[in-house]
């Protein structure tokens, strides 16, 4: 989902939604997923702006980063440079699938960057491997039942949705991009240190996620020592996206309480 109505702003060749009072609460920075882009987090970006948050949201450059940088660590130092250039010492990141495999990233290597950690369908321990379908980039009908296993409800698996796939599998080097960054996800396992992470961690997951199944969730929580969990039902890989009002309100009561504990610490 490419298209947003909010302005898309740059600096310093970043490319990025800012929503919400300059000066507000957070800042929230928000990461999509590998054929994601600020569209995905429409909902949330206008739930937390409308609560008093700052709500950045970068377009990652999954198919723009040279080759030999076309890798989650590279991902994770365009975040870093990102927030540099906005002059975000720190932040609360959010992430969806890749964009929470990044996060994890962050926060391991860069704590001092992160200040308090949402994942929801994110990759780090296990994915399903979506680089495959790149394969059989000429069919169309494979590739809709592709995009279909992202949510409970396959009608979200829109025509637009699908001609984006097929223009991304079958653009020659975003294809090789997708190949390359879908193995760098296997590579970059995490789960030996989620131990490591001390900020507070929301995880919300679909119940019926097909590409990070529930089990991920419950290994997530179980490894990360300041985690809860929370379901939300007949939803699949993107729950901001299926079922946006139970995540905004889910991710609002968090942030409630990590901005009330910041505030008396």
């Amino acid at each position: 989902m490419t298209n947003t109505d909010y302005t898309i702003h740059t600096t310093q060749g970043f490319r990025y939604a800012d929503e919400g009072p300059s000066h507000g609460k957070g800042p929230v920075v928000l990461l999509h997923g590998m054929m994601g882009e600020v569209g995905n987090w429409e909902h949330t970006i206008g739930s937390l702006s409308r609560a008093g948050f700052r709500v950045l949201v970068p377009i990652l450059p999954v198919y723009a980063l040279p080759m030999k940088q076309t890798h989650l660590p590279g991902l994770v130092s365009f975040v870093r440079s990102f927030m540099d250039a906005l002059g975000l010492s720190s932040a609360v990141v959010s992430g969806n699938s890749l964009g929470g495999h990044i996060a994890l990233m962050l926060a391991i290597n860069h704590p001092e960057r992160v200040r308090a950690l949402v994942l929801t369908g994110a990759s780090g321990i296990y994915e399903v491997d979506m680089g495959q379908g790149v394969m059989r980039r000429k069919d169309r009908e494979f590739l809709r039942e592709r995009a279909a296993i992202t949510f409970y409800d396959p009608k979200h698996a829109t025509k637009e949705l699908v001609d984006e796939v097929y223009e991304t599998v079958n653009n020659r080097m975003r294809a090789v991009r997708l190949i390359k960054m879908a193995r760098s996800v296997k590579e970059e396992n995490v789960r030996d240190d989620l131990g490591t992470i001390e900020v507070p961690t929301l995880l919300i997951w679909g119940r019926e996620d097909e590409i990070t199944p529930p089990d991920v969730a419950v290994t997530f929580n179980e490894l990360i020592s300041r985690s809860e969990l929370h379901w939300i039902d007949e939803c699949g890989h993107a729950p901001m996206l299926e079922k946006p009002d139970e995540f905004n309100e889910i991710l609002l009561d968090f942030l409630g309480r990590v901005t009330a504990y910041e505030a008396v610490a």
